[in-house]
C-alpha cells in the first residue's frame, strides 16, 4: 500500500554541510523538509520509491539502479557524508514485471550495464538530498529504490505511477512515493537560467493545482508552459500522483519559496479512501479521440494505415480500395510519418518517385517509417492502436535561396556532393529559415559554413 507521498526540493545547499551559514537565505525550505520528513516516517514505510530528475534520464525508457546495495555521495559539493542503502530488489523485480505487463520500457540498470555504456551506478543528489532529512527523522532503516523520470507522454508517466502501486500491493509492501524536483529555473535574471514569465507563472500554477488536489489539471498543462519555466519536477509530480491513482488524498504544501532564481516546493500527501481511477478515464479518452481520427482519415493516410497494420500483424498485404483508385494514376515522391502520443514514432519518404505510383509509393515508404528508421526500433504490434499517422507527397523541388524559403510553407533540400538532407514543412518548433536549414545540414551532415546547394518544394499534407 502506499503510506504517503511527498514532493520535495533538492537543492544541495540545504545540507548544513554544504550551506553553511548561507542555509538561512532557504530556511523556510529547511523547516518544510523538516515537517515533510516527519509526516513521510510517521507512516511507517518499509521501502521509499525515489523518482529523480538527475539520474540516468533516457527519452524512451524509465529506469532503475539495479544493484543490491545503493551508495552516493555530494563530495562534488563540498560534503564528506556518504549514504549505503538496501535495495528493495523483490519489489523492483515486481514493478519490472508489471511494467513489461503494460508495455511501458522500463530498465533495470545493474553494475555491469552501468559500467558498460558509462552510466552513473550511484544514488544522485535529487535523492540524496532529501534523503539526508529523511534519515534526520529516524528513516535509517529503509529501503529504497531509486528510479529516474524519462521522457516519456505525460499518460504514460501516470501509468508507471499506477504501475507502483500495483507493484506494492502484489507484494504486500508499505511504501511512499518521494518524488524529487525543483519547480522553474528561470525566476530571476540571476538564477541559473534568464528570466522567463512564465516561470513564476508554472510555479504558482503547480501549487495551486497541487493544494486543490486537481490531478487532471496537472497533467494537461501546456507543454510551452513547462518548457519555458525551465522546470525539473514536473515528470516526478505526474508519476507520484500516478501511484496515488484511484486513491483519495490530502494535500499539505509545506512551504515554497524561490530565493536563487529556482523554485523550491515542499508538499506531502496523505492517501485516504478509494475513488474512480483518473487513469482508467485518461485511456477512455485516448480511445474515444482515436477512434474519431480514423473516422476522419483521409485516403492517402487510411492506405498508409492499412499497410502498416497488415505488415506488423503479418498478414497479406490488402487490396487498394477501389475509392483509392486514383492513387495507382499519380507518381510523386511520399513521406510518411508516425506519431505516438504526440511524440514522433517514425519518418521516412522519397524526395523523387521510386516506385511505380503513389499507392505502391505510399505503401513502401509506410513499411520503412514503422520499421527502418534508424533513430527507433521497429513499430510492435500493442502500439498500432496509439499510432497517428499523416502523409506528405511532394511537390517537384526547385532551386532557391535563402531568402526564398518559408519553413511554414515550404520544405528544404540540402546537398553538398553526395550529402543531402531534407526537412519537410510546418513542423513544430521550426519557425525560422535559419533553423530549418540548421536542421536540414545536421541530417545531411554538412557544415554550416561549407558552400551547399538549397532547393525548396510544396508539400500537400494528409492526416
Amino acid at each position: 500500500m502506499i503510506t504517503y507521498a511527498a514532493l520535495s526540493p533538492h537543492p544541495p545547499l540545504i545540507i548544513p554541510e554544504i550551506g553553511g551559514s548561507r542555509i538561512r537565505e532557504v530556511q523556510s525550505t529547511v523547516d518544510g523538509l523538516q515537517s515533510l520528513a516527519r509526516e513521510l516516517a510517521a507512516s511507517e514505510p518499509e521501502t521509499i520509491i525515489f523518482l529523480t530528475p538527475h539520474g540516468n534520464v533516457f527519452a524512451d525508457a524509465l529506469s532503475s539502479l539495479g544493484q543490491p546495495v545503493l551508495r552516493g555521495d555530494l563530495t562534488n559539493f563540498g560534503a564528506k557524508q556518504k549514504w549505503q542503502l538496501s535495495n528493495d530488489l523483490e519489489l523492483l523485480k515486481e514493478i519490472a514485471a508489471q511494467s513489461a505487463d503494460d508495455n511501458l520500457p522500463f530498465v533495470i540498470l545493474d553494475q555491469d550495464i552501468a559500467q558498460r555504456y558509462r552510466l552513473n551506478p550511484d544514488l544522485d543528489h535529487g535523492i540524496l538530498v532529501p534523503l539526508y532529512y529523511l534519515q534526520a527523522a529516524g528513516l535509517t532503516d529503509v529501503r529504497i529504490i531509486a528510479i529516474s523520470i524519462a521522457f516519456l507522454p505525460n499518460i504514460q508517466l501516470y501509468q508507471f505511477g499506477h504501475i507502483l502501486q500495483k507493484a506494492a500491493e502484489k507484494t504486500g509492501r508499505r511504501i511512499a512515493i518521494l518524488a524529487s524536483g525543483d519547480m522553474s529555473h528561470r525566476l530571476k535574471d540571476d538564477g541559473p537560467y534568464q528570466y522567463h514569465p512564465d516561470g513564476p507563472v508554472f510555479d504558482q500554477t503547480i501549487r495551486d493545482l497541487l493544494g486543490a488536489g486537481d490531478v487532471e489539471g496537472i497533467i494537461n498543462l501546456p507543454d510551452t508552459l513547462c518548457s519555458n519555466a525551465g522546470e525539473c519536477g514536473y515528470r516526478s509530480i505526474i508519476i507520484m500522483l500516478g501511484a496515488l491513482d484511484g486513491i483519495d488524498f490530502q494535500p499539505q504544501v509545506f512551504s515554497y519559496e524561490g530565493p536563487f532564481g529556482v523554485g523550491y516546493l515542499t508538499a506531502g500527501f496523505k492517501p485516504g479512501s478509494a475513488r474512480a481511477s483518473l487513469l482508467l478515464q485518461l485511456q477512455d479518452g485516448q480511445r474515444r479521440k482515436q477512434d474519431k481520427l480514423r473516422r476522419q482519415e483521409s485516403p492517402p493516410v487510411k492506405w498508409a494505415r492499412m499497410i502498416i497494420e497488415s505488415y506488423i500483424t503479418n498478414q497479406p498485404q490488402p487490396k487498394l480500395p477501389e475509392e483509392m483508385e486514383y492513387l495507382r494514376h499519380e507518381m510523386a515522391g511520399t513521406f510518411v510519418s508516425l506519431k505516438k502520443h504526440g511524440q514522433l514514432r517514425g519518418c521516412i519518404g522519397t524526395i523523387n518517385p521510386a516506385y511505380g505510383n503513389l499507392a505502391e509509393e505510399i505503401a513502401g515508404n509506410a513499411i520503412s517509417a514503422a520499421t527502418r528508421d534508424p533513430r527507433f526500433l521497429p513499430v510492435e504490434e500493442h502500439e498500432l492502436d496509439d499510432l497517428v499517422y499523416s502523409v506528405d507527397i511532394l511537390g517537384k523541388p526547385e532551386p532557391a535561396t535563402r531568402d526564398q524559403l518559408d519553413p511554414k510553407r515550404y520544405g528544404v533540400i540540402v546537398t553538398k556532393g553526395s550529402r543531402r538532407g531534407l526537412l519537410l514543412p510546418d513542423l513544430e518548433g521550426v519557425d525560422t529559415v535559419e533553423e530549418q536549414l540548421r536542421i536540414a545540414c545536421q541530417k545531411a551532415g554538412i557544415r554550416p559554413d561549407e558552400d551547399y546547394s538549397i532547393e525548396r518544394f510544396e508539400v500537400i499534407r494528409y492526416t
